[in-house]
């Protein structure tokens, strides 16, 4: 007595080809941003020493990486569902988010580590030339930042690059102060302070992403759902006697799949009763696709809840 019922498939999935179609192209504008800057971020850490620029080239390449991964993902995730993944490739945005953010890890690691030796071994700085790069990188990262700003809240894989970009954006404006007091003072400690500084910064907000994507993929509850109200929900609508085996998870981060066995009154109508309580998962809890299995209460067993 399974039963699948899509709320809304056909214009779900419309308006899931629209933004993903929004995000390819805002991904594309800032890539093109970041790449073309990279180098010459590069080449001014370089001629002027600076390891906070170097901070920031980094993460500028990171930057750079994560949005043709995002890019891509997204291009892969908007295949359709076949034989072998009857989901589809939409998780695969969820891997290159992760893969994102394991990859800042490795990064402030480096910039941390850095740090600490030119604490021991301080190096001479290019103020000025510093000052010249971060300002144009400032820019770059401002543009891109305003670029993505529109889809990080309907993508992990948008949010992960959108991260990047803006933690990249307040290296940009370290490095920028730290020019200034290294040119004004000569205190060529701030360089590396600043570095430092910026790596602390990223690295909270990378473990969010990091938290978030491998709940995703552990198929955990969806967060800002509380489990206990959507079982209480489904308790509530007329002709529900008791409900088990309940399972939420999310596939892509902006999506909700729920699976449950509903016990029904023996009086009920299935047919009703499945459509009350898929409006009601539908209502609160934006759960497009709930597939639940009907009970009759007078032949259902004592089961327990798996959930």
């Amino acid at each position: 007595m399974g039963h699948q019922h899509d709320h809304g498939e056909g214009g779900g999935a419309h308006a899931h080809d629209h933004t993903a179609g929004a995000n390819a192209r805002s991904l594309s504008i800032a890539l093109a941003l970041t790449g073309s800057f990279l180098i010459a971020e590069l080449a001014g850490a370089w001629l002027f020493n600076s390891l906070a620029l170097l901070s920031d080239a980094a993460h500028m390449f990171t930057d750079a990486a994560a949005l043709a991964i995002a890019l891509a993902a997204i291009r892969i995730g908007q295949r359709p569902a076949d034989k072998k993944r009857t989901y589809g490739y939409r998780r695969f945005e969820i891997l290159a988010a992760s893969f994102n953010a394991l990859l800042l890890f490795v990064i402030a690691g480096y910039v941390l580590y850095e740090g600490v030796q030119r604490f021991l071994d301080p190096q001479p700085v290019g103020s000025v030339g510093m000052l010249i790069v971060a300002f144009f990188g400032l820019v770059v990262n401002l543009i891109a930042m305003r670029v993505l700003a529109g889809g990080r809240d309907r993508s992990l894989n948008v949010k992960g690059a959108y991260l990047e970009v803006w933690a990249d954006m307040l290296g940009s404006v370290g490095v920028l102060l730290a020019a200034v007091l290294i040119w004004a003072t000569g205190w060529t400690w701030v360089d590396p302070t600043v570095a430092i500084a910026i790596g602390l910064w990223v690295l909270p907000r990378t473990w969010i992403l990091l938290r978030d994507t491998t709940n995703i993929l552990l198929q955990g509850v969806p967060r800002g759902v509380d489990l206990d109200a959507v079982r209480g929900a489904i308790a509530d609508v007329a002709g529900v006697a008791s409900v088990h085996d309940l399972h939420l998870w999310s596939v892509a981060g902006d999506d909700r799949s729920l699976t449950a066995h509903i016990v029904i009154d023996a009086s009920e109508d299935e047919q009703q009763v499945r459509r009350r309580v898929a409006d009601q998962l539908h209502d609160l809890f934006e759960i497009e696709h709930a597939t639940l299995q009907i009970e009759r209460g007078d032949a259902a067993c004592e089961k327990g809840d798996h959930a």
